[in-house]
C-alpha cells in the first residue's frame, strides 16, 4: 500500500528524492523547507530549490523557523502521515515530530554510516582520501545521525571527483535507495540495523576558513582539499595582498626542496607550487574580483606578484 509522505529538505541535494517521490505510488502530501534566505550580490530573498520545485508541482509548501513550535506540531499532526523523508532539511527534529508520522520519520544521509556523522560527510570523505562513499537510509531518532540503518548503497570515490560531482552522485543514489527502502518497508521485509559506536567519525560543517591552503601539508593532502571544495567554500591562499581561490591541480612526481609555498616555476601548463612533500602544479586559479581561468590564459598577462621565488601563504 503507498503512502502518505511528508517531505522535508531544501538544498540541491534533496531534489531527487523530492523528484523520485513524486513520481512514485506514494503520494507527497506536504513540503517542509527553510524560509527564503537573502543570497547573490544583491541578498536578495531566494526560495530553496527544494521551495522552487514543489511550487511548480503544486505541492503545499510550508516554511516553519522552527519545528519545536506547538502550532506547527499540530499542523504537521493535521496530516495524519504514513512517513517523513528528510533529506538536507537543516533543522533538529525533536521528539514530538519523529513521532508524528505513522512509521516516524526516515533520512537520506550522504555517507556510510557511521563514518560521516554530520553536516558535510560529501567533502571531508574526500579531504580524508576515502575509497568509496555512499548513502545510508536511516530511522531518524534523536542524536546527530544516529538512528538505526535501513539500507546502504555504496559507490567509489574516483582520483578525479571533486566535492560537487560525488555530491551529485550520492543525491541520485540517495534517492534510488530510498524507494527501495519504501518498497521493502511495504512488503515487510526491512531489518533495521543498530550503527556501530566503535566506528563512528565526524563530519564538521565546513566554513570558509576550510579553503585556506597550509603549504606545509603533502601535496596529496592540498589536492583533495582543492577537490572537496569544489565548489564551496573553494581553496584558497594568499600571495602578499593578492588572494587566489584554486580550482583544480594535479600532483607531479617530483620530489622538492623548496620551502613550503614557494613557487618553483610558471608555465602555460601551470604554477608549480613546493609543498611540504612533494610539488602542486595548480591548474585552475582565480584572482579577486575574476572568474575561473586556466593557468594557461592566466601567464599571457604576467603578473608582478605571482613569479617564481614568491611564497604563497604569506
Amino acid at each position: 500500500m503507498p503512502y502518505k509522505i511528508i517531505f522535508a529538505g531544501t538544498p540541491e541535494f534533496a531534489l531527487p528524492t523530492l523528484r523520485a517521490l513524486n513520481q512514485s505510488e506514494h503520494t507527497v502530501c506536504a513540503v517542509y523547507t527553510q524560509p527564503d534566505r537573502p543570497a547573490g550580490r544583491g541578498r536578495h530573498l531566494t526560495m530553496s530549490p527544494v521551495k522552487e520545485y514543489a511550487i511548480s508541482e503544486n505541492l503545499p509548501v510550508f516554511q516553519p523557523t522552527t519545528l519545536r513550535d506547538p502550532v506547527v506540531q499540530e499542523e504537521l499532526r493535521k496530516w495524519q502521515a504514513d512517513l517523513m523523508v528528510v533529506v538536507a532539511y537543516g533543522q533538529i527534529l525533536p521528539q514530538v515530530v519523529l513521532n508524528t508520522p505513522k512509521y516516524g520519520c526516515i533520512n537520506v544521509h550522504a555517507s556510510l554510516l557511521p563514518r560521516w556523522r554530520g553536516a558535510a560527510p560529501i567533502q571531508r570523505a574526500i579531504l580524508e582520501g576515502d575509497k568509496e562513499s555512499g548513502v545510508t537510509i536511516m530511522q531518524m531518532d534523536v542524536g546527530l545521525d544516529t538512528g538505526a540503518m535501513l539500507i546502504k548503497e555504496s559507490c567509489p570515490i574516483l582520483a578525479t571527483d571533486i566535492g560537487q560531482t560525488l555530491h551529485d552522485r550520492l543525491a541520485v543514489l540517495g534517492s534510488n535507495a530510498l524507494i527501495k527502502t519504501l518498497g521493502q518497508m511495504e512488503k515487510g521485509n526491512i531489518h533495521p540495523i543498530i550503527q556501530d559506536e566503535t566506528q563512528v567519525t565526524y563530519a564538521q560543517k565546513l566554513t570558509k576558513l576550510d579553503g585556506k591552503i597550509d603549504w606545509s601539508q603533502s601535496a596529496a593532502k592540498i589536492e583533495r582539499q582543492i577537490r572537496a571544495l569544489n565548489a564551496w567554500p573553494i581553496a584558497y591562499t594568499e600571495c602578499g595582498k593578492h588572494h587566489l581561490r584554486i580550482w583544480q591541480a594535479e600532483i607531479l612526481p617530483e620530489k622538492n626542496k623548496e620551502t613550503p609555498g614557494e613557487i618553483i616555476a610558471i608555465s602555460s601548463e601551470g604554477i608549480d607550487v613546493a609543498t611540504g612533500d612533494g610539488i602542486l602544479r595548480l591548474k585552475i586559479i582565480q584572482e579577486a574580483g575574476g572568474k575561473p581561468i586556466l593557468v594557461s590564459a592566466f601567464v599571457n598577462a604576467p603578473r608582478d606578484w605571482i613569479m617564481p621565488g614568491n611564497i604563497l601563504g604569506e
